[in-house]
């Protein structure tokens, strides 16, 4: 079998549930504030994937205006009974300070493309929430338990209930079949039964360079669950050479011909201060099961960077340039910012995309920002936008952009007295204050009518230069060599691995005056560029 480079999904795509359904395998990942919410990718061959929809993608499933930065979509989980697709995840409303405000929720659908149901209410008892069909037709959910007492730690394990699908609620008695290992931190479990055996995946050690994922087994479902002599096998967290760090939150899937495959979340940290500036991406691994019944990781535990899969990638279309027109809508590789109600953010038309300014870049509530994961260390984009704005609280422009603490932005603005002019605008860490800095407070005046091309570069990760250029012109540079490191995991704007997405690049408008000033954008580029500095690209 060819070797395939993991990660197989680059660029932010965590938390990773996989599934098969005859031929077709799928994914679901986390996509937490962006919306439309979870991503499922599909495939035939566990090499080449392809997005196929967002299924959270309404009011009645999912709205999320108000949840802050790394709040929302947490850890799907995509499941088929035989009949039909379920999907389970968490909308989570708070996450930092003791308490977790974690909303469990269920939706279904006959296809994998829908239509799916509006979403019903399970529980709030904790995140990562998962569905098991046993082979007697019961279904079972699990999540991890939030003790906010930490009586004796917040990660209090993982709770196990009968989930009643006529009814749409779980049923019987809960019980918490599995505290955790002395690894601690507990959560992202997954059923699975064989050979009489029912088996329970978790990830632990929190998701930052600690993580793992861990395995336990029981013959009844209620427990007791006991672990191997290493319960850990999958993690990077003793190997910080290794080419992927971060290794944990799995999923193992069965391919037609017996083989076992795990996916998992991980990252590729550059600079010296390891920073994932493509967030956290999945990976795959090959398995086996020993003759003691325990599952092990090919050459684990530390993850692989080449995998043998059942075929070989097109790494052409990976490296293929990517010019979005918006004549046929919006491009599924773009996202927003939380809101069902797009037509108060953008739309297309006549060829264009138009933002609808709202609030400032960075708003948990109502920002119009439209953007496409970062997915390759180095890039170029670029856009070419028209904008009249009246005076400085109006501003739009192309932004690589990660949360409110940490973007940075080159704006077509005003002055007070009108005069359109250029404005870099960065936010580099800065949680909690979320204040912003001008790193060229040199204006640069344009003139107040007609087109402005924006463009910025990317290189390995590390370095962004922004460019403009007028009507007839050349790119030009403007402003200083940012330091694009400051986009990742690491700086998102919390305590230490508390910020879960990853970088993105697009177009943004606000308008702080309240008059729903309107910014168009001709077209967007997105060109992967290979430099010598990627040392684990693909």
């Amino acid at each position: 079998m060819p070797q395939v480079r993991n990660p197989i999904l680059p660029g932010f795509n965590p938390d990773p549930s996989i599934l098969r359904v005859g031929d077709d395998y799928y994914i679901a990942t986390s996509t937490f504030e962006w919306y439309p919410g979870v991503q499922i990718h599909h495939s035939r061959d566990l090499a080449n994937w392809d997005l196929v929809v967002r299924p959270l993608n309404r009011k009645s499933q999912l709205d999320m205006r108000g949840d802050p930065d790394s709040c929302g979509v947490w850890a799907p989980c995509l499941t088929h009974d035989g009949d039909k697709f379920w999907l389970v995840y968490t909308d989570v409303k708070r996450k930092d300070g003791a308490f977790k405000d974690a909303h469990n929720y269920i939706v279904s659908a006959p296809a994998i493309e829908g239509p799916w149901s509006d979403s019903f209410y399970i529980n709030s008892s904790g995140f990562d929430p998962s569905l098991f069909h046993d082979d007697d037709g019961r279904k079972w959910f699990v999540n991890m338990l939030w003790d906010h007492r930490r009586r004796p730690q917040t990660f209090a394990g993982i709770a196990l209930q009968e989930f009643d699908p006529k009814a749409g609620e779980l049923v019987g008695p809960r019980k918490n079949v599995f505290p955790g290992s002395d690894l601690g931190l507990v959560e992202g479990p997954h059923l699975y039964k064989r050979n009489g055996w029912y088996y329970l995946l978790t990830a632990e050690g929190g998701t930052g360079y600690g993580h793992a994922v861990t395995f336990c087994r029981s013959r009844d479902i209620w427990g007791p669950y006991e672990t191997p002599p290493q319960p850990q096998i999958l993690s990077s967290r003793d190997h910080p050479h290794a080419a992927l760090q971060r290794a944990g939150h799995g999923d193992i899937v069965d391919t037609p011909d017996g083989k076992t495959y795990m996916v998992h979340l991980t990252g590729r940290p550059v600079t010296q201060l390891r920073r994932c500036v493509l967030g956290r991406e999945t990976a795959i691994q090959e398995c086996y099961w020993g003759d003691d019944d325990w599952l092990y990781v090919k050459n684990g535990p530390v993850p692989s960077l080449f995998v043998d899969l059942p075929a070989a990638r097109d790494d052409d279309k990976y490296w293929a340039e990517q010019r979005y027109t918006f004549e046929a809508g919006l491009h599924k590789d773009f996202q927003w910012l939380r809101t069902p109600e797009t037509e108060r953010i953008f739309r297309t038309e006549d060829n264009k995309l138009t933002l609808v300014g709202r609030e400032s870049v960075g708003s948990w509530f109502e920002q119009s920002l439209v953007a496409r994961r970062q997915t390759h260390f180095s890039y170029d984009a670029e856009t070419v936008i028209n904008f009249s704005p009246a005076d400085e609280r109006q501003f739009a422009g192309l932004t690589a952009y990660y949360c409110r603490y940490n973007f940075f932005y080159l704006a077509v603005s005003a002055h007070s007295d009108g005069r359109r002019e250029l404005l870099i605008l960065a936010s580099e860490a800065t949680w909690p204050l979320g204040t912003l800095r001008v790193p060229f407070p040199e204006v640069v005046s344009i003139p107040d009518e007609g087109k402005v091309r924006l463009a910025l570069t990317v290189r390995g990760g590390q370095e962004l230069q922004f460019y403009y250029a007028l009507e007839g012109e050349e790119l030009k540079k403007i402003g200083p060599v940012l330091d694009a490191s400051i986009v990742s995991d690491e700086c998102g704007g919390h305590q230490q691995h508390g910020s879960f997405t990853g970088a993105f690049v697009g177009v943004a408008a606000s308008d702080l005056n309240g008059t729903a000033a309107e910014a168009s954008f001709d077209y967007f580029v997105y060109r992967p560029v290979q430099h010598e500095s990627d040392r684990y690209e693909i």
